[in-house]
């Protein structure tokens, strides 16, 4: 298929559950469309702890409602990989965002958007198939070290304000593109497909918005930020 230039900026947050079956369907668009470049973009679910408790009245109650929306995650992963049971069974505490979300961004300071992307499916696997708490400093180090990126110049750049700073822009490119749930893909910086879409729907959503005369705006599954809440669906 000939098209013009295509850049797509993936919006995602490692701790999105809808995030983890759209990383895999983009994976596959890589290979059907090599000419499209993905850049990847941080979005925060959950900035802080506190955030737990303004969503949901506490730390302790997030974990059990967020598994409910590992539930609808895994009907809609093609390859229903979360391992549901054996969250429950875990006794820390549901992780919040930044710190994964720089070591993501460290990664692709190291190793470009291919480094960023493997951190990023590394620590997802880690979370959502093997129920390891992804804050632990530890459990990040094994992720950076199986996606096998420098490690000692990752770790300059996970330690760097720098690093936590272009997080924060991405954060901002979010919030100026009115994006509020995750996963979402904007197409050329001005078409958005929001949520865990089919590839096939994405495929379509990506012909229909390189048409001059055509706009695509899709929706579907995701973690979103409403009304101070977290919602996924």
């Amino acid at each position: 298929m000939a098209m013009n230039k295509i850049t797509i900026e993936f919006f995602h947050d490692v701790i999105c559950s809808f995030c983890f079956p759209m990383s895999y369907r983009m994976r596959q668009l890589q290979k059907l469309m090599p000419e499209v470049q993905i850049v990847h973009r941080s979005f925060a679910l959950v900035q802080s702890e506190r955030d737990f408790d303004a969503m949901f009245g506490s730390r302790t109650a997030a974990k059990a409602e967020i598994l409910r929306h590992w539930q609808q995650a895994n009907q809609n992963d093609d390859l229903h990989r979360f391992n549901i049971a054996g969250m429950r069974q875990t006794d820390f505490p549901f992780p919040s965002s930044m710190k994964v979300l720089t070591a993501c961004k460290a990664a692709s300071f190291t190793a470009g958007e291919a480094g960023y992307w493997d951190v990023f499916d590394a620590l997802q696997k880690a979370l959502f198939v093997q129920n390891r708490n992804i804050e632990e400093l530890g459990v990040i180090h094994d992720c950076i070290r199986q996606s096998g990126i420098d490690f000692a110049e990752w770790e300059q750049h996970f330690n760097s304000s720098e690093t936590l700073e272009a997080v924060e822009q991405d954060l901002l490119l979010a919030r100026q593109y009115g994006i509020r749930g995750v996963p979402c893909l904007m197409i050329n910086g001005k078409y958005p497909i929001s949520g865990a879409q089919p590839l096939v729907q994405v495929i379509q959503a990506i012909k229909n918005a390189v048409e001059p005369q055509e706009e695509t705006s899709v929706s579907g599954a995701s973690c979103r930020l409403d009304d101070g809440g977290l919602n996924c669906d």
